[in-house]
């Protein structure tokens, strides 16, 4: 039985008390979650390492890693030591979305080393295929598209992004928009440039129950893409992309029935003032399933630094009520990420999602930044190195200009907190 069927019943798993007791809640408090829909632990059977996290209501926020190779550059070393770098420094989950080379090799290797839950988008894979098979894309079949995502699920995926939602409606609904950015959504395009080609339906639509089988089988989450997402400001939250929203609350609640775990992938790059609003949205049309965001990045100007236009965006969008971010990388735009650029990636969105637990009254979060303040307050450089999300930067920072007191190079002896300490007589701090 999946999670999913597991809570309804009332059987608290060993994946569901796991993640109550690293969430520190009730075991009830997740049962509950999962039983509704508003929690996923994205759990393959066949993943055999895995660690479960919980991703939903009331629990910590989550961050994603995307790493993977592209057509022109990476190897499984590359992306086994891009998943080590991304475990190092905090990710919750990573997704391989490996479009060059031995893709299935790659895969297979993320999963043997990966004790994160490892997603993936399987279109991409039948898409390459076809190319091989039959020199287009286009050429894919329905069973390519079904026999990519089993193969996978039985390899050990815990959750799938299928851009269900990308419907002929939708297409027709775009071609009226006039969008300046289009469509930025691989997997969505190569759909909609099948869909176009042989004028049908979107397979991962109207086979939607044979998809739903498979993951209730090996209970893979499915994570619904948005293949209409907004690639650009000027393009956001318009009708593409509502439409596609729409599509996807109805299939919530037709995974849910079918007792599939399932949450809802939002957009790209939205203005600050249109993001909280975009919450509400899918928590209101999806029934309150686990909102996934890339960034959102709040502006579109930030080459070579969209990791920070996306932390902003991810940060408001998480005390708004998302649930899981997928990182962006200095990389976003302009080339596949190297390792640095993960380790970018990672360490903004952590900075976000752990902005957002504040707000969101998670338990425990305050506590991190009070036990820094107490190391500052106490001129304490180790400890605020240790509890930094990069200590060794913490650490080469600090050495870099030294000071010949206690006191960084910054105010050196005119340091607020010495000075106050001396003629006040305030103590040092314990947390």
């Amino acid at each position: 039985m999946t999670q999913l069927e597991l809570a309804r019943q009332g059987i608290l798993s060993p994946q569901q008390k796991h993640v109550a007791d690293a969430e520190g809640v009730s075991e009830e408090f997740v049962l509950r979650n999962v039983a509704e829909g508003r929690t996923v632990i994205p759990a393959n059977v066949n993943h055999h390492n895995l660690v479960p996290c919980g991703i939903g209501q009331g629990l910590r926020v989550k961050v994603n890693a995307n790493i993977g190779t592209s057509s022109d550059f990476g190897t499984v070393d590359s992306e086994l030591e891009k998943l080590r770098v991304a475990i190092q420094f905090g990710a919750d989950t990573v997704m391989d979305l490996s479009t060059g080379g031995d893709i299935s090799a790659v895969r297979r290797a993320i999963i043997e080393a990966s004790h994160l839950p490892v997603g993936t988008v399987p279109i991409y894979q039948a898409g390459i295929e076809a190319i091989e098979r039959r020199g287009a894309i286009v050429g894919m079949t329905v069973d390519d598209i079904f026999s990519a995502i089993e193969q996978q699920a039985k390899e050990g995926v815990d959750f799938m992004t299928v851009h269900c939602g990308v419907t002929l409606a939708t297409i027709e609904r775009l071609k009226r928009q006039k969008r300046l950015t289009d469509v930025v959504s691989r997997g969505g395009a190569f759909l909609i440039g099948w869909m176009l080609h042989n004028d049908r339906e979107n397979p991962l639509y109207e086979y939607f129950e044979r998809l739903l089988d498979i993951a209730r089988e090996y209970d893979v989450t499915l994570s619904l893409g948005d293949g209409m997402r907004p690639g650009s400001l000027a393009d956001a939250t318009d009708r593409p992309q509502v439409e596609e929203l729409i599509v996807l609350g109805e299939l919530v609640e037709r995974a849910r029935e079918a007792g599939v775990q399932v949450m809802v992938e939002g957009p790209g790059h939205l203005p600050m003032d249109q993001i909280v609003a975009n919450v509400q949205l899918e928590k209101s049309l999806c029934r309150g399933a686990p909102f996934y965001v890339l960034g959102p990045l709040v502006t579109d100007i930030a080459a070579g630094y969209d990791h920070i236009a996306g932390a902003i965006g991810a940060a408001i969008a998480a005390a708004a009520g998302a649930d899981f971010l997928c990182y962006v990388t200095p990389a976003e735009h302009l080339s596949l990420p190297d390792s640095d650029d993960v380790k970018a990636g990672v360490i903004a969105s952590r900075i976000a999602a752990h902005a957002a637990d504040i707000v969101r009254g998670i338990k425990g979060a305050c506590d991190w930044d009070r036990s820094m303040s107490a190391a500052r307050k106490n001129l304490d450089w180790e400890s605020q190195a240790k509890l930094a999300l990069d200590p060794e930067k913490v650490r080469a920072v600090h050495e870099k200009y030294r000071s010949s007191g206690p006191a960084c190079s910054m105010c050196g002896k005119y340091c607020a907190m010495a000075l106050v300490e001396k003629y006040l007589g305030v103590s040092a701090i314990r947390c």
